[in-house]
């Protein structure tokens, strides 16, 4: 392999790399941005047209997704201490085009204590912006046994094809 291929593979590999760094902090940053009421900062992790499909809803839009954090559920569990945790998603890169597999959980303090009140898979289809990463689309699924939130998860194992994320 000639110098100039080895830095181009070298290259590449970085670039990969810091895509799916980059990709992490917006999938961290969620939890942060809705946690402390934040409608702008959780809009802004979406494209102009993108999608939060949680299953018994769906919002579309920055002006929506802005709202999250306005809905009457959210609003109580915020008022009694709440946390938005992601874990770390598989993250598969191609090109422009990315997808994020992962869990999600939603802990409520209860007097006293700490109960998760929602455990869900989450799939995320992103794509490269002039802004950077941005969401395009976000599926989550309750893990209460169902189908649909097991083929959410199930989608970590296979490769993004070109396109998936337009």
């Amino acid at each position: 392999m000639t110098d100039s291929a080895r830095i181009a593979a070298l290259e590449a590999r970085l670039r990969t790399l810091e895509d799916k760094d980059e990709i992490a902090q917006i999938i961290a940053r969620f939890g942060p941005a809705v946690d402390s009421l934040s409608g702008d900062a959780t809009a802004d992790l979406w494209t102009a047209n993108g999608v939060y499909d949680f299953g018994s809803g769906a919002l579309e839009g920055r002006t929506e997704l802005a709202a999250l954090v306005e809905l009457a559920t959210h609003k109580t569990y915020v008022e009694q201490g709440c946390a938005h945790v992601l874990g770390a998603p598989v993250i598969s890169v191609h090109g422009d085009d990315a997808t994020a597999t992962g869990y999600s959980q939603v802990f409520v303090h209860d007097n006293g204590q700490w109960k998760s009140v929602r455990t869900s898979a989450n799939h995320w289809i992103l794509n490269r912006t002039a802004d950077g990463w941005k969401v395009v689309t976000r599926k989550n699924r309750v893990l209460n046994g169902a189908q649909d939130a097991r083929d959410l998860l199930a989608l970590a194992t296979q490769p993004i094809t070109q396109g998936a994320g337009t």
